[in-house]
């Protein structure tokens, strides 16, 4: 497999963010009883006409412009024609050779090597460009239901809620070279849709669905190979899983001397293999042709200059800014530009606490692993910055242990609050006596002196134990910089003072 040289390319179909379809009054939700939300343009009713939903052409724009693209003056709508039964029309309204949006890239972040003296094997990494053919408009299909316990039997059902679900395709050039490259890929261009408030790209709602195009070759040949399509790829794990096992079956195959059939193929999950579906077709069988019922669409420069001035700032950029105004690593950066509302609360957190790098560690490592452990978005939360800042504020203050300030959080995730009633109410303030942690410092040495013995010879490793000692004492109330300090002096000071008696 070694021998060979990946190459994909991916063609990404993402659901507009709007209330209506794509040529049809007919509301766009989810979870609605099948076949509740239709209207007789979806079901190619006689004598009904579609009428275009301006509000996508704005946001394929919006997309156009996030990704460094060419927004085209003149775009076509055409007919794709081919039979299934989730398609009313017997075609499909999409576009072909004048798309919105063609000729843009991405740039994202792809490992270099491995650095493997670190212990944590830190991946190095660096900057690659991915080109975007195109992205152009279409409508999303209905959905065939096959399976038999809620058919019944092994009819398979229709339900057609999805027909005419504005669709943007965002088909990439042919830049990826491993399925860790095409994931960082979808990755960022998700990011980019939620950013700019395109689609929520949704990957269990089906808002985000991706086809993947697989060839190989050998190293150093310029030529691409035969390459094969998977189809209807809905989670990060499924993409690299299907990438990683369409690679093996066409390495195998070219390996033994066969060669590579141009398919469509289909993703089995448990088996982790791809089987074919159908053979390839080619833009010749859908007999593409425009629309009668559509007229091209004239987009004005006026038009992308208004909806240029009102994108947002980027992942990319806000990552940049971040790393240089606050002073974080690229990887605590990363982390906070994950999602647009991820990185509004970080700034008003740190604008409230006045300590960005405290806010940043905060949000990055505790409240990020209390959403991952409740499955919530920072968009989902009852906790305000205001009231993150101030639990930051009472620790960086010193007046409430950092230990203690994590036992809060969860609380103050679930139910907000004010963390310093909070922390009056249950008596947690830390211990600010300086005699008080001195006995209780001495009172721990006096019952751990074997402990103390090895500290004092120069093995510092029982150190922790005899801190942590201190602090189940205290009930977690002491500076754990003060009880260090305490014990240090001690133990390892001069005089009497560490003498254990």
């Amino acid at each position: 497999m070694d021998r060979y040289e990946v190459v994909i390319g991916l063609e990404v179909h993402t659901h507009l963010k709007t209330d209506s379809k794509l040529f049809s009054p007919a509301p766009v939700r989810y979870g609605d009883l099948p076949n509740h939300d239709v209207h007789p343009i979806d079901l190619a009713m006689p004598g009904v006409l579609p009428v275009l939903n301006q509000k996508v052409v704005g946001l394929a724009i919006r997309l156009g412009l996030a990704t460094h693209s060419s927004i085209q003056e003149r775009s076509v709508f055409s007919r794709k024609n081919y039979f299934y039964p989730d398609l009313p029309k017997g075609y499909q309204i999409s576009q072909y050779d004048e798309p919105v949006v063609s000729d843009g890239f991405l740039d994202i972040e792809v490992p270099t090597k491995v650095n493997a003296r670190s212990k944590k094997e830190k991946a190095e990494t660096c900057v690659k460009r991915v080109g975007i053919t195109r992205a152009h408009l279409e409508e999303d299909a209905g959905k065939s239901i096959h399976d038999t316990a809620v058919a019944g039997s092994d009819a398979t059902l229709i339900d057609l809620n999805r027909a005419g679900v504005p669709l943007l395709e965002i088909v990439s050039e042919p830049d990826l070279r491993s399925a860790s490259e095409a994931v960082a890929y979808l990755r960022s261009l998700r990011s980019i849709l939620r950013y700019i408030d395109v689609s929520d790209a949704d990957m269990e709602k089906g808002q985000f669905r991706c086809d993947a195009n697989i060839s190989l070759r050998l190293h150093g040949e310029s030529e691409f190979g035969t390459r094969t399509e998977i189809k209807n790829l809905n989670s990060f794990a499924s993409i690299e899983g299907a990438i990683h096992a369409e690679v093996i079956r066409q390495s195998e195959i070219l390996d033994d001397g066969g060669q590579i059939v141009q398919a469509t193929m289909l993703y089995d999950v448990d088996r982790n293999r791809t089987r074919v579906m159908r053979l390839k077709e080619n833009a010749d069988d859908y007999r593409y042709f425009d629309d009668p019922d559509l007229i091209p669409l004239q987009i004005e420069e006026a038009f992308i200059e208004a909806i240029r001035s009102e994108l947002p700032e980027l992942p990319e950029q806000k990552r940049v800014r971040f790393a240089e105004e606050y002073n974080l690593g690229s990887a605590e950066a990363e982390i906070l530009v994950s999602s647009r509302s991820m990185a509004d609360f970080f700034e008003e957190t740190a604008q409230a606490c006045d300590s960005a790098k405290a806010a940043a560690n905060w949000i990055s490592r505790d409240l990020r692993r209390e959403l991952n452990e409740r499955d919530l978005e920072v968009s989902d939360l009852e906790l305000e910055p205001v009231v993150l800042a101030k639990l930051i504020r009472l620790v960086e203050d010193g007046r409430l242990t950092a230990k203690n300030a994590r036992d809060l959080l969860p609380e103050l995730v679930d139910r907000g609050g004010d963390p310093e009633q909070i922390m009056q109410e249950r008596n947690l303030e830390a211990v600010s006596d300086s005699g008080l942690i001195d006995t209780l410092v001495q009172t721990v040495m006096q019952e751990n002196g074997e402990a103390v013995e090895l500290v004092r010879s120069g093995d510092d490793k029982p150190l922790n134990f005899l801190m942590g000692k201190v602090m189940q004492a205290s009930q977690g109330k002491a500076s754990p910089g003060e009880v260090r300090k305490t014990l240090v002096e001690k133990i390892k000071g001069n005089g009497t003072s560490g003498e254990v008696s």
